[in-house]
């Protein structure tokens, strides 16, 4: 397959799947398209809080200043919603499909987005980011699990990757459109990149309608006959293919074992303790890894970066943003050949020395030298350097991480838990951020970039001791691993069976019977 990267199968038993088509894959990749709306609605709040006509409108008499307080909130209360919105949707996911999931969080951030729009105070506007939120909760905890679930093995890390690029897009089409709009001289200056983010969500919504619904969802139903549909559709064989005939025996016995040790409730995502197939451990990782994704401190750049230039004496501050997001978009996709080739845990481990190398050396020469067109230069080039290794490595690697962890019975819950924490920080990050900068707060220009390099340095220890590598395994083969092996010498480990073990046969009985059945009905 030379069309698209991908990982080698881990030893033997290497035919679960069936080799991946041209076709199969670009109904993997749309999903992807998800990562647009998590990007845009992020990025564009940083530019319309610069403009005038926004201050205006939303500030406070008589000099038109929106309050530190009020910053925050408008920020980061998208993220409370987003926070809440990834926590439900983990049961929703289980109950009506994933799917019907995320379109549903489709249609809750359209009525967000029209009171965001429509309003002209703060009282309006905040609840507007706040259902948008939600809405966006839904898709970005969903569309994980789903793409992680569709997806070959082969290109399972790449397609996730997808995601995090469709999120650079986001906060680069956020920049572009701000920086079109800013000197409008009218309410459309804010209100049309608002107004544009509901156009993503109709792009997605509509398309998601042609794609098939998870083929694990259904062996979770038992409806083992539309997991065979879904499943030749996605692979591009037919239906009675031996390929999709094995995947399915491995999909339903694999859960037929994990149920028999485990429920799917929300209390079961936290039994097991650490032991090596307990949940928590897992969930755990999911959890702590999202938290500290966010703690590498580039969501600092992209919220509040527009302003941060504009403080510490940068000219052109819209056109920097609009750079830092180019150098985003540009890279992430390079992820799409190394999450396969060098693995995920790599990736997260050298990424983050990276990022914290960068970090430094921007606090370090921001204080001894500041407001100096050297620290300004410095501080431009070591950001774009900085956003480089965030967007080849912790931006795609840790979303591959979470849809890749758990098992079935929970899977849906433990990355809407992930999820949820990403949200949480996120919020957390874009509240506290203001008070830790702005002039009449904390005032700690560059000097903020040392809480980014210690955040990132403990980001560099979790993924040494606590990451495992999964590529090139499918979802069941990786249940397997982390039982058997630890982190440190999860690259080494192979798989030697299968859990259907001959049970194909059988499966492949059933399911014939009920789309016979169907047919005659």
């Amino acid at each position: 397959m030379r069309w698209a990267p991908s990982a080698a199968s881990r030893g033997g038993n290497g035919r679960v799947e069936a080799p991946v088509t041209l076709r199969g894959y670009l109904l993997c990749v749309f999903a992807a398209f998800g990562g647009i709306l998590f990007g845009y609605d992020s990025g564009y709040i940083s530019g319309v809080l610069a403009m005038e006509n926004f201050q205006h409108t939303f500030g406070s008499a008589p000099d038109y200043t929106i309050s530190t307080m009020q910053k925050s909130l408008i920020v980061s209360i998208l993220s409370a919603g987003t926070f809440f919105g990834a926590l439900i949707a983990g049961s929703v996911a289980d109950w009506i499909g994933r799917r019907s999931t995320i379109i549903a969080g489709c249609i809750i951030f359209s009525v967000g987005v029209v009171l965001q729009v429509a309003a002209s105070s703060v009282g309006v506007l905040v609840p507007g980011r706040l259902i948008a939120g939600f809405g966006v909760g839904f898709v970005s905890a969903i569309i994980i699990l789903y793409m992680s679930e569709v997806a070959p093995k082969a290109v399972r890390g790449a397609i996730v990757s997808g995601y995090q690029f469709f999120i650079t897009i986001g906060l680069m089409l956020a920049s572009v459109v701000d920086q079109g709009t800013h000197a409008v001289d009218n309410s459309g200056s804010y209100r049309i990149p608002m107004g544009l983010q509901w156009l993503w969500a109709l792009i997605l919504g509509t398309g998601l309608f042609l794609l098939p619904e998870s083929p694990r969802h259904y062996v979770k139903k038992g409806r083992l006959d539309d997991a065979a549909i879904s499943l030749s559709k996605l692979r591009g064989q037919p239906i009675d293919s031996p390929y999709i005939r094995d995947e399915l025996a491995e999909l339903v016995a694999n859960y037929r074992f994990e149920s028999e040790h485990m429920q799917s409730s929300w209390l079961d995502c936290f039994r097991g303790g650490w032991a090596p197939s307990g949940n928590f451990r897992r969930v755990f990782l999911g959890i702590a890894l999202q938290m500290m994704q966010q703690w590498t401190g580039v969501n600092f750049i992209f919220y509040y970066g527009t302003t941060f230039f504009k403080q510490v004496g940068i000219k052109n501050e819209f056109l920097i943003s609009i750079i830092t997001t180019i150098v985003n978009v540009v890279s992430t996709p390079i992820s799409f050949w190394t999450i396969e080739k060098l693995g995920r845990r790599m990736l997260l481990i050298y990424g983050a020395v990276g990022m914290l190398v960068c970090e430094f050396i921007i606090a370090i020469v921001g204080t001894v030298d500041e407001g100096s067109k050297a620290a300004g230069l410095c501080l431009i080039v070591f950001t774009c350097l900085y956003i480089f290794c965030f967007a080849t490595t912790w931006g795609p690697a840790a979303w591959v991480v979470i849809g890749e962890i758990f098992p079935l019975p929970i899977r849906a819950k433990g990355v809407a838990l992930s999820t949820a924490s990403n949200w949480l920080w996120n919020f957390v990050i874009g509240y506290i951020t203001p008070y830790m900068v702005d002039e009449d707060k904390g005032d700690m220009k560059a000097k903020v970039f040392f809480v980014w390099g210690a955040t990132c340095t403990m980001c560099v220890l979790f993924a040494y001791f606590l990451v495992p590598e999964t590529k090139g395994l499918s979802l069941e083969q990786v249940d397997r691993m982390l039982e058997e092996t630890t982190p440190r010498k999860s690259a080494k480990w192979q798989p030697t069976d299968s859990y259907a073990n001959g049970d194909a046969d059988k499966i492949d009985a059933i399911t014939s019977q009920n789309l016979e059945h169907r047919e005659k009905v």
